[in-house]
Formats: structure tokens, sequence, C-alpha cells
């Protein structure tokens, strides 16, 4: 059977954002994640569009989006709610269910907090994390800026296609930076410690489903995989002690589990939507 998408183009802050929706069922917003775009999730929007009416797009200077002159949590967020805006005027039968993975659940994660009305569910793929101290240390940065250069110089191979991205090693390296202060709510460098992201949950009131990876880091025990994969755990944990409603599942899995284990994914997301409409009715 196939699937008719609409398409549909968002026009904010200098950026033109291409939308899709197809799909039947109740509508569910997913949002990919930084350096990833809508066509690498390609199979996983297929195959949740058996049960939801899926809107997807990507990020600004992410696959068939534009490029911007700056990047930032603030107007990536920014993007998101002019999505929503326009997928609103096209016409909701019920509030969306939004899933994220990894930067994209912070970013539905924060846009649910600060517009309650138009979210029904969420569905936090491997982010949104309250990790108890940032990934990154001093002691990391030389490392990883090399680590993104590479991946920026990879990324090159794919420009002009729907995977591309347009964001420099150092430009990807800064959101990771600045999204180690959103979660954890501490700036190592000028010792600024607030709560983090971990705020957002307690004012959230939505029926939340976490999918999250074992293995976040990688499976090596060896350079900084091991704490990565312990202080991952470790906001998890923390995030269930603040809010035992939220409904965990754990996939033997590292980060790209939306690639590499897609079937399990679509399968929470689907028999988490069925039992959060049992519990309501």
């Amino acid at each position: 059977m196939t699937t008719t998408v609409d398409q549909f183009t968002v026009r904010h802050d200098g950026v033109t954002i291409p939308v899709s929706r197809g799909g039947e069922g109740r509508p569910l917003v997913l949002c990919p994640g930084l350096a990833s775009t809508q066509a690498e999730l390609h199979e996983l929007i297929e195959m949740l569009r058996r049960d939801f009416d899926v809107v997807t797009f990507d990020l600004r200077g992410h696959g068939l989006s534009s490029a911007a002159d700056q990047y930032s949590f603030e107007v990536f967020l920014g993007d998101f709610v002019a999505v929503m805006a326009e997928l609103r005027r096209h016409g909701l039968p019920s509030a969306p269910v939004l899933a994220g993975h990894s930067y994209g659940a912070d970013l539905v994660v924060h846009y649910a907090d600060e517009n309650p009305d138009n979210v029904g569910e969420l569905g936090v793929i491997d982010g949104a994390n309250p990790i108890p101290a940032p990934f990154i240390t001093e002691t990391d940065l030389p490392e990883l800026r090399v680590v993104w250069e590479n991946l920026a110089t990879h990324l090159e191979t794919v420009r002009g296609t729907a995977r591309q991205v347009l964001l420099t090693g150092q430009e990807i390296l800064d959101l990771n930076l600045e999204l180690d202060v959103i979660r954890s709510g501490i700036t190592v460098e000028i010792d600024v410690v607030g709560s983090g992201i971990i705020d957002r949950y307690r004012t959230i009131d939505h029926p939340v489903r976490m999918i999250m990876s074992t293995s976040m880091a990688g499976d090596s025990g060896e350079g900084r995989v091991p704490r990565h994969n312990r202080l991952w755990r470790a906001g998890i944990d923390r995030l269930l002690h603040e809010r035992p409603d939220i409904s965990l599942s754990l996939l033997d899995a590292g980060h790209g589990l939306v690639v590499t284990h897609v079937k399990e994914v679509a399968q929470i997301i689907r028999s988490a939507h069925t039992s959060f409409d049992q519990a309501g009715s």
C-alpha cells in the first residue's frame, strides 16, 4: 500500500523548512536530531505511517531545509514552533504525539513545556536526558574538535542530497556544548549551576514514553565511553526518581537506535500510544 505524502513549506527567520505529512491515524510529529535528517529516518517514518498521520521535517541546515547564519538551541526551537503553528493552520483532528530523537527530543520537551495545549503525548528517543554532569569536559575539547571536523568532512560526501548537513564541525561542537548545559544545568568553565532540563519535566503534565539506549556512547570500555554511558544511565535514573510515572523502554543498542532498531522503536511508540489511549478512556 502506497502512502500519499503531502508537502508544504514553512518560512521562518530567513530559512525555508519543507515539511512532509502522510499516514493514517492520530497525528505524530517526528523531529530528527542534530546531524540527522528525515531521509536518514525514512524507514522509521514509513513504519510509523502505518498507525499515525506522521509529520516530519529537517532542522535548518539539514537535509532539504536551507542553511542559516546562526545555529543554536533557541533558533532550532523557534523553527519547531513555526512548524507546529503552520501544522495547526493545516488542521489537526487532535493534539499530536510529539516524538524526537537525540537533540530533537530536547526540542519537543521544551516545546511541550511552553505549549501544553498543543501536545497530546511525548515520545523521547535517546535524548532530553537530565544528565548530572556535562559530557564534554575541558580535557575532551581538543579530541572532540577533531571528531566533529572529521564528521563534517564525511558529511561533505552527501552534499546536494536529502541527507546533507551544512554545519561545520565547530558549529556541531558548539551546539553539543550548549546542549550539555541545557540538559545538566552546569557550565563547567564558569561553574554556573542550574536545574537544567529536569525543570521542564517537572511542569509537563502529559504522558511521556522514553525509549533509551543502554550504550548511548558505544560499547567500548576505553576513553570517554564508560563515563558517558554511566552519565546517561544516571540521568535516566534521576528523571525516573522525579517522574516515576514516565514509561521507560531500554533497548540494548547505541545512540543510532532509530536506524539500527527501527522495528523495536516503532513498536514501542505504537504500544505506548495504545496504552495511553486505554488509560484515558
